[in-house]
């Protein structure tokens, strides 16, 4: 899930004469709201797919296969279509983050997110009273067009707009707002469940709620000043400035914020110097965090928990109500991560957590495979287990490759290349994204226990990603990244050469 730090100009970052203004914090709480509409898609769609009503209108064989006895247990819900249904969204996103990306530099920050919360709005009316699976997957690319708006230009807006000692932490709100929408999701379908036959409707016609305050709160928030200022309007982008800062005197972040306007300008090639041989340690860094942080497994936990509960022989409502607990455990330590990542440091944290997700992920295959056969089920004690250590790789995840997932590649990119190196971190989470979610449910009918192994196996890959080619990044300016992170490395060093130079107009 995104969190982007947006620095000025030339120099170490200051910190700038700025009050934490009542206005601020509305502006962040109403922008966070995509985060909340990310979420609560994440959270629904697994509890939707598993409720009778759904599927024996939509996906009939699903749901014979659902109440057939003698059915593999891991083959229940192995279905293109289903998957199909839940993974569009995701490629819709990746496409429409290339287009957000234009309409933020070139509407703003504030119109991109007015057209998230429309697009995805429609996409929950669609949903919410379709009537065959062509209308619905149509409403899920609506709803992935409104969250690749929204994921381009919400954390873009939250950086903008805070003061720089609470930049961190509101960069992290839209990741808590993402964690929170999951939680309020598993709260609604646990509910619905029970109302025939249209349970299934009110939970995904609900997902409107959190677009409609986008929408709506979006009306009474401001444009950030960086966005004004990158376009030209230079004096309301000083009285913006002036507004959310709430003090007269800021003369000296105003001309940093142009002077990194007319830096950015100058580079009209920014894709063609990200494929230059000093871009590379920071791209490959952006692009493997995200596909690492897919492939701990996580989104098809999120995505699928309700089925996956019911696979190992919980009841439909324990199944919801496990994936109510796992969304409350996910909210709580993603606030642990807002406090503790600047005290202790990026690495400790994900190699902590890599320790804390492979024991879970080992050890629910081995029950897995040894308890759970084709037509049986756990009994309850081995179900609650399985739930405990869901419970704690979820913990894990929640306070590292979560949030650092973003934060990462949003701290190492220069300057020049800091946006088109975004745009590759975006699209790569929306593909492998994507891609797992397409993939799970057959992965699982073919893997059998052994998926929760082959997530293991990649966890390991990722503690020594993270020991050999990670550099620590805490409290290293972003424009002395290089002098003091990727020149020292004894990998990236030799990247680091002074030729070729960045490229700007004058050179291209």
């Amino acid at each position: 899930m995104p969190a982007v730090v947006v620095s000025g100009g030339g120099g170490s970052p200051k910190d700038f004469d700025a009050k934490i203004t009542i206005y601020v914090i509305i502006c962040g709480i109403v922008a966070a709201t995509g985060g909340l509409m990310f979420g609560y898609d994440i959270g629904i769609s697994g509890g939707v797919t598993s409720m009778d009503d759904f599927l024996s209108k939509f996906f009939p064989e699903v749901y014979a296969k659902k109440h057939e006895v003698k059915e593999d247990n891991y083959c229940k819900y192995d279905n293109h279509m289903l998957q199909l249904f839940t993974s569009s969204l995701y490629l819709a996103a990746l496409i429409a983050s290339f287009v957000a990306s234009k309409t933020c530099s070139k509407l703003g920050r504030k119109p991109t997110m007015q057209m998230a919360s429309l697009f995805f709005l429609a996409g929950a009316l669609l949903n919410g009273f379709g009537e065959n699976i062509e209308m619905m997957i149509f409403g899920r690319i609506l709803l992935g067009i409104g969250v690749g708006f929204a994921n381009q230009a919400v954390p873009l807006f939250l950086s903008e707009i805070a003061p720089v000692r609470i930049r961190g932490a509101l960069n992290i709100l839209f990741q808590l707002d993402v964690t929170i929408g999951i939680l309020i999701a598993n709260v609604v379908n646990y509910f619905t469940a029970n109302l025939h036959p249209w349970g299934w409707r009110l939970s995904l016609g609900l997902a409107g709620v959190p677009a409609g305050i986008l929408c709506l709160g979006s009306l009474i928030i401001t444009e950030t000043p960086t966005s004004l200022i990158e376009r030209q309007k230079l004096e309301e982008g000083k009285v913006t400035l002036k507004k959310i800062r709430g003090v007269e005197d800021v003369e000296e972040e105003f001309q940093e914020l142009v002077h990194a306007s007319e830096q950015a300008r100058q580079v009209k090639y920014p894709f063609r110097n990200l494929m230059q041989r000093r871009s590379r340690p920071q791209l490959v860094i952006a692009i493997a965090m995200q596909v690492f942080q897919q492939f701990t497994g996580i989104n098809a936990i999120m995505f699928y928990a309700p089925v996956l509960f019911q696979t190992m022989g919980l009841g439909s409502d324990s199944s919801l109500m496990s994936s109510l607990i796992i969304g409350s455990i996910n909210v709580g330590c993603t606030v642990v991560a807002v406090i503790v990542v600047d005290r202790f440091g990026r690495k400790p944290l994900l190699l902590e957590a890599c320790v804390q997700m492979v024991i879970p992920q080992i050890a629910i295959g081995a029950i897995l495979m040894t308890h759970l056969t084709a037509t049986g089920s756990l009994d309850k004690q081995l179900a609650t287990t399985v739930v405990v250590f869901i419970c704690l790789y979820i913990m894990s995840f929640a306070w590292s490759w979560g949030p650092l997932g973003w934060l990462i590649p949003s701290e190492t990119f220069p300057l020049e290349t800091r946006t088109a190196g975004y745009a590759f971190a975006v699209s790569s989470n929306m593909l492998f994204t994507f891609i797992i979610a397409q993939a799970f449910l057959s992965m699982m009918c073919k893997m059998r226990a052994g998926i929760f192994f082959f997530f293991a196996a990649w966890i390991v890959v990722m503690f020594l990603f993270v020991v050999l080619l990670l550099p620590e990044t805490k409290g290293v300016p972003i424009e002395e990244m290089t002098d003091r992170v990727w020149k020292k490395h004894w990998f990236w060093k030799r990247f680091m050469d002074d030729d070729p130079r960045i490229k700007h107009d004058d050179d291209a």
